[in-house]
């Protein structure tokens, strides 16, 4: 049996074609800002329990840099790349085998692409920090304000690539 030509599709006058839509790239969708209609209830818990984590790591990341800070009289940038080392380790932790538990990556790639959005989250936050410290906002609430401000591009780019 042979094949016969090769048979191109051809728009039709008749029925209405539009071309197809340009493919989303991964990179796009790891940034695209979510819909709030389409997350289901696991989102919510995820989100949550993100939350949950976050928090922990707030405060520890608080305590570590009033200390380095207030007792130990380290630059405020400084105390808080201190803060984030300390911080990280146990989010990571938290985060991977509780907030995210359904991933198939190995713990080393999450770990490193946690490390990965940690770190921009850790730039954006130093940006946010050194901001408000020279508009005049005492070290410890400047950081709490910083902290707070990066926590959703964090929770976005934890989900969507680091344990997906």
């Amino acid at each position: 049996m042979g094949r016969g030509p090769s048979r191109a599709l051809v728009p039709s006058p008749v029925v209405p074609t539009r071309p197809a839509p340009p493919p989303v790239l991964p990179e796009a969708r790891i940034l695209r800002v979510p819909s709030i209609r389409r997350a289901q209830r696991s989102d919510w818990h995820q989100l949550i329990r993100f939350c949950v984590v976050g928090a922990s790591g707030y405060l520890v990341n608080l305590a570590v840099f009033s200390v380095c800070v207030h007792a130990l009289d380290i630059h405020y940038t400084v105390a808080a790349v201190a803060a984030f080392c300390v911080a990280w380790t146990s989010n990571f932790i938290f985060n991977k085998f509780w907030t995210f538990q359904q991933h198939g990556l190995s713990a080393l790639q999450q770990g490193a692409r946690y490390l990965a959005v940690s770190l921009v989250a850790l730039g954006m936050n130093l940006i946010v920090l050194e901001v408000l410290v020279r508009a005049g906002t005492p070290e410890v609430p400047a950081q709490a304000i910083a902290i707070a401000a990066v926590m959703p591009v964090n929770f976005l780019l934890n989900r969507r690539w680091s344990f997906r």
